[in-house]
């Protein structure tokens, strides 16, 4: 009986982890949202978010005492390093920040929830021919119910936007979710059982800082230094989203890990980030509600993305 409760103890400990890593990580959309709203320089937003992220990184995997064993890997493979980390991390997040100042934050949200998809088909054709697994027609289906609400939303949106906004708000997005699944499941590769998640996440954000110089660069050149107030916002990104919130999903994850169902329970939560996204604008930025059809959009993102993880 204490056994029972101990584990369905264990499985709500992990969904509220689970839920309160999908708060902080819809931070990222919002502040974002709120950055580019007050003329923030897209530039500067997405790479002081790296910039801030390596000194706390490397604090964090040098208390652990795992520095040697990553720039080791980092050494051996130097550029295949350096080609997948500015992918993962550079054009995803370059894109997602690009975006951000042509849509409402809960439209960039619930549109790199693309990334779902793309990881689907990517996937496979990162495999070797021999071993190839074929997409289920669940999946499938749970993708165009994905896709379904992304192309609801963007015609809502285009109704009270103009099609040039809709396009540059769109299109990056979705370049990004693309960039994301794509530079991870490489250096995943790449890296293979050698190096863990902080480990990893660590070396890609060192790797991708020739990019985000270069960008800092084009950002001072357009609009000169980040403000005080970008400065605490892009700090607050890297801290909610790029550490709290992935040592709380990391930690969810690892408490149920040997149950199957429970695990794909947590990572359904992350469908809440869309919700939190919209609230955080409405509040924050006392944007309007969404109309009806972005709405039913919306829902049909978070259904899709909740079926998707408990299929898998």
């Amino acid at each position: 009986m204490s056994s029972q409760f101990t584990i369905k103890n264990n499985k709500s400990t992990a969904l509220f982890l689970g839920i309160l890593a999908a708060l902080f990580f819809a931070s990222t959309f919002v502040l974002n949202r709120i950055m580019a709203v007050s003329g923030g320089s897209w530039q500067w937003t997405a790479a002081l978010r790296f910039l801030w992220m390596l000194p706390v990184l490397l604090l964090i995997v040098a208390v652990r005492g795992n520095l040697g064993p990553l720039f080791h890997a980092i050494k051996s493979n130097l550029l295949q390093w350096l080609l997948w980390s500015t992918i993962g991390f550079g054009v995803f997040y370059a894109t997602l920040t690009f975006g951000a100042s042509f849509g409402p934050s809960w439209l960039v949200a619930s549109t790199f929830e693309f990334t779902i998809i793309a990881g689907m088909f990517i996937g496979p054709l990162l495999e070797k021919k021999g071993h190839r697994k074929g997409i289920s027609k669940a999946s499938l289906l749970f993708s165009i119910i994905i896709f379904l609400g992304i192309v609801l939303m963007q015609i809502s949106e285009a109704r009270a936007t103009s099609f040039k906004s809709m396009l540059l708000g769109t299109i990056p997005v979705l370049i990004g979710a693309i960039a994301y699944p794509l530079g991870n499941r490489k250096m995943m590769q790449i890296a293979g059982n050698k190096l863990d998640a902080f480990q990893r996440t660590l070396g890609m954000t060192l790797c991708s800082m020739p990019f985000w110089i270069l960008l800092s660069i084009f950002g001072y050149m357009n609009n000169g230094l980040p403000t005080e107030s970008q400065l605490l916002q892009t700090l607050m990104v890297a801290l909610f989203s790029g550490v709290i919130a992935t040592l709380l999903f990391f930690s969810a994850t690892d408490i149920v890990r040997s149950d199957p169902k429970a695990l794909a329970a947590v990572e359904a939560t992350q469908a809440m980030e869309v919700i939190f996204t919209l609230l955080g604008e409405i509040i924050l930025l006392h944007a309007a509600l969404p109309n009806s059809y972005s709405c039913i959009g919306i829902g049909l993102v978070v259904i899709g993305m909740i079926l998707h993880s408990r299929s898998n």
